[in-house]
């Protein structure tokens, strides 16, 4: 009986014994054309056993990766992708920089600043200025979020003044529920509300009438 410790070692055991033994094989064979075409056959029974490497980008270019870590990157075929190696596995890629925020509110997100230097390009007027509510609206969600208490609306407007370098301003508010964006917000919800609230009205007039007649009949 021979035992899997004597055998050789799976170099990607998701793929099972069978598929290393028919890559084994395959690096024996005498020309290139026979291993061109073993390959390739290699590569298509690989994908039928994961399927589920289908729903990947650049699936196949992944098996032929495959195909060679499995062959210990020693198996001389005519890939139609570049050829990885040994070193390219262990190369540890390049670290990314991490965004840093050179700001004593980095609770804010670099999100909100790019919106304030959007804000600061804009020309005075009704555009300009529903946007500078907005981002000190979604600061005050981003403040409350990070610090887990209410802030008031004049640490937003002084907060937002700084970060614009005195371009944006909305000391001039006592509050965000004078701002248009909100007066204009509960406008609309408040006639929204009188409008259900007539249509309700109606919809009952119209239900004891009929039922008047009903019971007239």
């Amino acid at each position: 009986m021979e035992y899997n410790t004597d055998r050789t070692q799976l170099l990607m055991p998701e793929y099972g014994r069978n598929i290393q033994q028919l890559v084994e094989h395959c690096k024996t064979l005498q020309t290139k054309e026979e291993r061109n075409e073993m390959a390739l056959a290699i590569v298509e029974f690989m994908g039928q056993r994961n399927p589920h490497l289908r729903d990947e980008e650049n699936y196949k270019h992944k098996l032929w990766d495959h195909l060679f870590i499995l062959a210990n990157h020693d198996l001389d075929v005519d890939s139609p992708y570049p050829i990885v190696s040994a070193e390219d596995l262990i190369t540890k890629p390049r670290k990314m920089d991490y965004p840093s925020l050179d700001n004593d509110y980095k609770f804010y997100g670099k999100s909100i600043l790019q919106l304030i230097e959007k804000a600061i390009a804009l020309e005075e007027g009704d555009e300009k200025d529903a946007l500078i509510q907005v981002i000190a609206n979604n600061m005050k969600k981003s403040y409350n979020v990070y610090n887990k208490e209410h802030v008031q609306d004049d640490v937003i407007f002084r907060h937002l003044k700084e970060l614009s370098e005195n371009r944006l301003d909305l000391t001039g508010l006592d509050t965000l529920d004078k701002s248009k964006i909100y007066y204009a917000t509960n406008r609309n919800n408040n006639r929204n509300q009188n409008n259900r609230n007539q249509n309700n009205n109606n919809n009952k007039r119209k239900n004891n009438f009929q039922n008047h007649k009903n019971k007239r009949r």
